[in-house]
């Protein structure tokens, strides 16, 4: 399972991607939806979730793309 992919808001304007832990974005891009069509190919692509966040810094919503501990059935 890889790192957790955050879509952020940078402090200068615009959204980055960020993998859990790191210190600097993968990604920066102008509009947030790029920054969440990004993330979640990352995100798909390592099997981990992804965190998407407001301009408030907290999460709005997530998305696991990985070993969900419940799936659901049928």
């Amino acid at each position: 399972m890889g790192k957790n992919q955050h879509v952020v808001p940078n402090h200068k304007g615009g959204w980055n991607v960020k993998g859990e832990g790191n210190s600097k974005a993968t990604v920066h891009t102008h509009t947030k939806a790029e920054a969440k069509n990004i993330a979640r190919k990352i995100s798909n692509n390592q099997n981990s979730e992804l965190f998407i966040h407001g301009k408030d810094g907290k999460i709005q919503s997530r998305d696991s793309h990985g070993h969900d501990p419940f799936p659901p059935k049928g």
